[in-house]
Parts: C-alpha cells; sequence; structure tokens
C-alpha cells in the first residue's frame, strides 16, 4: 500500500498559494488593527453571512476534519449525533442568548458572567476557558503537524540544546509560526476571514473524495453492505449502551451529547460566541448561529461519511488504517490522510490537503483569538494592569497571542496519546463547558441567582467531573489522562460515553449547587442592574429585518424542521 503522498506540481502550487494568501489577508488588514477593538473584537462591524460562515467555520477545525473522520471509523453513523444534535442549542443561542451577550455591550463571555453575577465568577471562568483554547489550539496544531508527516515526510534527527527535535516537532513549529504572523498582523478579522475562505475551500476540496470514495465501495448500499448495522444508523441502536458502537444508551445521548455537551458548547464558548459578537448589529448577530446551523446539517457528508468508508474499504481488505505508534491500536486519526492518498488524482489532491491544513490553522486561529481576548480583557486588565492605555491593551493583546500559540504547542503533545482527537476534546468541554452551562441557565431565566451560588457552583461542577473520570476509564484504557487515576469504579464502553457521563455528572452537581446556594445567600443585584441580563426583566427585541422572511424566529422554524427531517432520515 502507498506511504506517502506523490504531489505534483499543481498540487504545490496550489498549496504555495494558499499560504500566500493567508498571510496577504493579514498584511492587509494590518493598517486596521489601531486600537484594541479593531484587533480583539473586529471592531463590531461584520455581516451577518460573514459572521455565519466563520461562526460555523470555527467549528470546522482539526476536530471537525480529523476528529469526526474518525469518529465516523469509529462510532459510525451515530456520529451524527454532534451535528444535528448541535442544532436546538444554535437555535437556542441565537433566539435567547445573543440578544443578552450582544446587548450588554460585554466583550467576551467571561464578562458577560462578571456583569450578570460578580467578579470571581467571571476569574474562574476566564482561567478555565484560557486553559481549555490552548487544548483545543494544541490538537489543531498536533493534527497539521500528523498530516504534515504524511504528506512530506522527513529524515529530521536534530539535537538542539540537549532536546531532540524530530518531524513531528520540525512541523510542529513551522505551522505555529504562520499562524501566528496572521494573528499578530490582522487580529480577530484575519481569523474570520480567513475561516470564511476556509469553508469554501473544504467543501471544494472534500466533495470529489466523498463521491470516488462511495463509487469505489459500491454507493450507499455498498457501504450498508461492509459495515456492521448497528454503525449505519443513529437511533435505531440506541435502546441499550452494548448494541451500538458508541457505547452510549439514548438517555446519555440526548442528555450527555444532545443537552449538557452541546448546549454548553454553542451557547457559552467564546470561540464561537466571539464570532456572533462580531457582527454589526443586534439582528446580525441573532442571526449568524442560524446562517452557521444550515451547513451544519449537510457537512456530515463532507466528514463522517469519509471515516465510515475508511472502515468498510478496511472490513473488506482494500485499505490498512495504520496502527498507532507502539501500540495494536488502529489510529483512526489518519483516516483522511489515508484517503486523500488513495483517490485523489493530482490538482485535486492539492486542493484536499489545502483543505485540510486551512481547517487546521483556522482552528488553531480561532482559539487563539479567543485566548487573546479573554486573557487581554478578564485577566490582564482586571487583576495584572488594569487602567491603562488602549495601546497597551493592544500591545499585550499581540504579546499574548505569541504566548497562546507556544502554550498550544505544549498541548499538542498531549493530544498525541488519543487515537481520535475528537474524544480528548470532549473531555475537555466536559470539565468547563458543562458546569458553565448550568450557571448560564439559572442565570439568564431566574434573577434569584446569585453570584456566590454561580461560583461555587462552577467549582462544584468542576470537581464532579474530576472524581467521576478519576474513578472511571474507558474499555481498554490505563489509568491516566483517559480516567482512573483515583481507583477503578466503573468502565465505560468507549472515551465518548465516558465523557457524556462525566458532562452529565458536571452539570448536574453544578445545577444543584447553584441552586441550592442561592436559596442560602442574598441577592445582591438589583432589578435594575439585571436589566438586559436576565430574560424576564429584558425589554422584548425588535427585529430590524426588512423581510419577514429574514427575521431570526422564521430561520429558526426553518432549521428546526430541517433537523428534524435529517434525524428521521438517519434513524
Amino acid at each position: 500500500m502507498q506511504t506517502t503522498f506523490s504531489l505534483g506540481t499543481i498540487d504545490w502550487a496550489i498549496i504555495l498559494i494558499y499560504f500566500i494568501f493567508v498571510l496577504g489577508i493579514g498584511w492587509a488588514l494590518k493598517r486596521y488593527m489601531k486600537d484594541s477593538t479593531a484587533f480583539l473584537e473586529a471592531g463590531r462591524s461584520l455581516p451577518a453571512w460573514v459572521t455565519g460562515l466563520a461562526f460555523i467555520s470555527a467549528n470546522l477545525g482539526a476536530i471537525e476534519m480529523i476528529g469526526m473522520a474518525a469518529s465516523g471509523a469509529k462510532y459510525g453513523m451515530m456520529t451524527v449525533h454532534f451535528w444535528i444534535g448541535a442544532i436546538p442549542a444554535m437555535i437556542f443561542l441565537a433566539i435567547f442568548m445573543m440578544p443578552f451577550y450582544y446587548g450588554s455591550k460585554a466583550r467576551s463571555v467571561p464578562e458577560y458572567l462578571k456583569l450578570r453575577f460578580d467578579e470571581k465568577t467571571r476569574g474562574f471562568n476566564a482561567f478555565a476557558f484560557a486553559i481549555m483554547t490552548v487544548f483545543s489550539s494544541g490538537i489543531s496544531m498536533y493534527a497539521l503537524a500528523l498530516l504534515a508527516q504524511v504528506i512530506m515526510p522527513l529524515q529530521i534527527d536534530w539535537n538542539f540544546m540537549g532536546v531532540h527535535i524530530g518531524e513531528f516537532d520540525f512541523y510542529l513549529m513551522v505551522s505555529a509560526v504562520i499562524v501566528l504572523v496572521y494573528m499578530v498582523l490582522g487580529g480577530l478579522t484575519s481569523a474570520i476571514y480567513n475561516e470564511v475562505l476556509q469553508f469554501f475551500l473544504i467543501v471544494i476540496g472534500f466533495a470529489p473524495l466523498v463521491f470516488i470514495g462511495l463509487k469505489d465501495i459500491g454507493g450507499w448500499e455498498g457501504l450498508k453492505a461492509n459495515l456492521p448495522e448497528n454503525m449505519i444508523h443513529s437511533w435505531k441502536f440506541a435502546g441499550s449502551a452494548d448494541a451500538n458502537p458508541l457505547g452510549v444508551e439514548w438517555f446519555g445521548v440526548i442528555m450527555g451529547l444532545g443537552f449538557v455537551l452541546s448546549f454548553g458548547y454553542w451557547c457559552t464558548n467564546f470561540l464561537v460566541v466571539q464570532r456572533a459578537m462580531a457582527a454589526g448589529s443586534m439582528s446580525a448577530a441573532r442571526k449568524t448561529p442560524l446562517i452557521g446551523a444550515i451547513p451544519k446539517m449537510f457537512l456530515p457528508a463532507l466528514v463522517v461519511i469519509p471515516g465510515m468508508i475508511a472502515l468498510a474499504l478496511s472490513n473488506i481488505g482494500e485499505l490498512d488504517i495504520p496502527l498507532k505508534a507502539g501500540t495494536n491500536v488502529q489510529d483512526f486519526d489518519k483516516v483522511i490522510p489515508v484517503l486523500l492518498m488513495r483517490y485523489m488524482p493530482m490538482g485535486v489532491l492539492g486542493l484536499g490537503i489545502t483543505a485540510l491544513m486551512a481547517s487546521f490553522m483556522s482552528g488553531m486561529a480561532g482559539n487563539v483569538s479567543a485566548f487573546n481576548t479573554v486573557f487581554t480583557y478578564d485577566i490582564y486588565q482586571s487583576y495584572i494592569r488594569p487602567k491603562q492605555s488602549d495601546k497597551h491593551y493592544l500591545k499585550v493583546g499581540k504579546w499574548t497571542t505569541v504566548v497562546g500559540v507556544l502554550a498550544s504547542i505544549m498541548t499538542a503533545y498531549v493530544a498525541r496519546s488519543f487515537n481520535n482527537v475528537m474524544d480528548f476534546l470532549q473531555l475537555i468541554f466536559a470539565f468547563v463547558n458543562a458546569p458553565l452551562f448550568a450557571a448560564f441557565l439559572l442565570g439568564m431565566f431566574w434573577k434569584r441567582t446569585t453570584g456566590h451560588a454561580a461560583f461555587w457552583g462552577l467549582i462544584g461542577g468542576t470537581i464532579s467531573a474530576v472524581i467521576h473520570h478519576g474513578f472511571s476509564l474507558p474499555a481498554g484504557g490505563s489509568a491516566g489522562i483517559k480516567g482512573g487515576f483515583f481507583g477503578l469504579i466503573h468502565t465505560y464502553p468507549s472515551e465518548m460515553a465516558q465523557n457524556f457521563w462525566t458532562a452529565i455528572y458536571a452539570f448536574s452537581t453544578a445545577l444543584i449547587l447553584t441552586f441550592v446556594i442561592t436559596l442560602l445567600t442574598k441577592k445582591l443585584k438589583t432589578d435594575t442592574e439585571l436589566k438586559g441580563l436576565v430574560y424576564s426583566l429584558t425589554p422584548r427585541i425588535r427585529d430590524d429585518s426588512k423581510y419577514w422572511y429574514q427575521k431570526p424566529g422564521v430561520l429558526a422554524v426553518v432549521v428546526g424542521a430541517v433537523a428534524i427531517v435529517l434525524s428521521i432520515i438517519f434513524w
């Protein structure tokens, strides 16, 4: 079997043009980065279609392109729950939560928490989010280095001041430098416009892979014939955890993924919320998640089905999925590179590889842009050097970009221990986003919720996640980053099943603690202070859409209906 790519001149030309274009966007935007608002918030001036595509593209980094294809090979059609199951959360964000985020003029999600609750709640979330984005960015860097090793294998064996530098390390540094340059030049605006470019590259670059792969396996019927039946349905085998490859029953899917992780990610993760907050008006901000939801529902065809095709070909001996180094476990993270190697002809191969690189670097840039905003505003300005000039904070934002990239390099090495980066990422979300959503849910819809309750609810939920993870392991896992470091009480069928239940425990603990402590503590903020921050105290939004079919409510109904139809089709 072919083990390396054979790139032609046209393929290299396409890749080179992409890199020049990416750096050119940053250079062109450099002259507009005159203050911290322009650099960290894109000036709140972008149209809805741009922020909408950037919104979904921020969720199309290495996690989706590598992780979702890996999940398609590992879990089959149940992977679509990560896509179609996200739609209710995106609708909820557009209709209920964006008015609070955008209307409050908060510059970040942690800053909203300060306005709604108090300073300590903001501080806890700011530090937790900063850590999470560094890990997420590290996953993208790991995936890009992994791809580069396959595309351009080099015999690198260097020693620098006693530190060994191999092929993986070299490509990690190269990708970091490229992202660092265009982020320092163009800030959030550069990241957003590159995300829009990335969206179109992914569609153009991956559509041929799916069509050729399906044709090779014998179409949809051929795919089904070469996979176990429980891998071609999303709900049919969810009645029992033992009946499906995901190892999760319907309650775990609905509660763990569809509610806790999905709502926690789409409604509280500043990485995606930041794109909507960069829109030029309240109406555009509310439409952003809904515009992003439309392609979101159909993208599984480009990222999940290739993984299923790879497994089907492997089952009939037509494709070898490489093993994780030093193990007998299939490395599902290499599914996409292996398929590109098998199917893509010269020229089209260049497009496919460029699409992958674009998604990885976009994922890195998206997380770094969120990191530098939160660190600059919610950590540095709040606790280290308050009341400095705007020029000072602009400089800090740029240096924070450098620090974020360097920290991401370190976390990229942690991602190497998983054979599916999606498993790793959902674990991070279970620790950070799950308890945060509990605080948001009560804080936005119950004006009595106090800052003390939200703070201790967040801490309690995170501790609950640590305890659950520390006493459980996925099947075949060993004690360490995958859990079991406190001992072993329960073994889950898969890493993802463990993640779902970790999220459920974290959310439930945070919700109960926040509710109980609220009843035991005094409400410190008046109704006037909470106006615009709590649903019952906020005037109804007057939408400025020109036509009725452009209104967020109408778009939400259409998006919801399509999601239901797709769920039935993939039952």
